[in-house]
């Protein structure tokens, strides 16, 4: 998460969804940044609302907007899929080696998600609270131009975004069953990223 006071603007850390690239970006601009625990970094909406919402209004920054990246959710879900590829996690129960992708994106399909498939949803990341605390700005991943376009507007400077914590390539061909089935179960994860910029 980063934090820009004088532009009254909160990038949230949506995960795989090239937040790293931007943390080292824009990262000298942040009047503040959440790294760490992953469980702040990455703060869904809810979360924001709960911890740093309070924050910021007793600080007189009431009106602060919320922006954040969605990826068209069979890519996102690729990302997943190919990270969990790494050595690193051999032999745990999140390690995705040794399956294909349309066996992890079923996983990912059914009510109770094990391990390696238990990675979250974009909409619920970004669902408003009944307060009214919501996403001001949204933005497709695939539409970096148009963000860059927007933070340097918004914060009055020139970005060179660097690629960072790029997966390994895999094989991410799908089945049309479980494309469909995708796309019946994750229905709102697909309308989300149809309406991001």
């Amino acid at each position: 998460m980063l934090v820009f006071w004088k532009a009254r603007l909160v990038f949230l850390a949506v995960p795989k969804t090239g937040t790293s690239a931007w943390e080292n970006a824009l990262l000298p601009f942040a009047s503040m940044t959440v790294l760490d625990p992953p469980e702040l970094k990455h703060a869904p909406v809810y979360r924001y609302n709960r911890f740093f919402r309070p924050m910021y209004d007793k600080m007189g920054a009431p009106d602060m907007e919320l922006l954040a990246v969605v990826r068209e959710p069979i890519s996102w879900l690729g990302s997943w899929y190919r990270y969990r590829q790494r050595g690193f996690l051999e032999g745990k129960p999140t390690s995705t080696r040794g399956m294909t992708f349309d066996a992890f994106c079923q996983a990912y399909s059914t009510g109770e998600r094990p391990p390696f498939a238990n990675v979250g949803s974009q909409a619920k990341f970004i669902e408003p609270r009944p307060n009214g605390i919501s996403v001001s700005h949204l933005f497709k991943y695939e539409n970096q131009a148009g963000l860059i376009d927007f933070m340097q507007d918004r914060l009055g400077i020139a970005i060179d975004l660097p690629r960072e914590n790029v997966s390994p390539r895999r094989d991410l061909s799908l089945s049309d069953e479980t494309e469909a089935k995708l796309r019946r179960k994750c229905a709102a994860d697909f309308e989300a990223w149809e309406r991001a910029l």
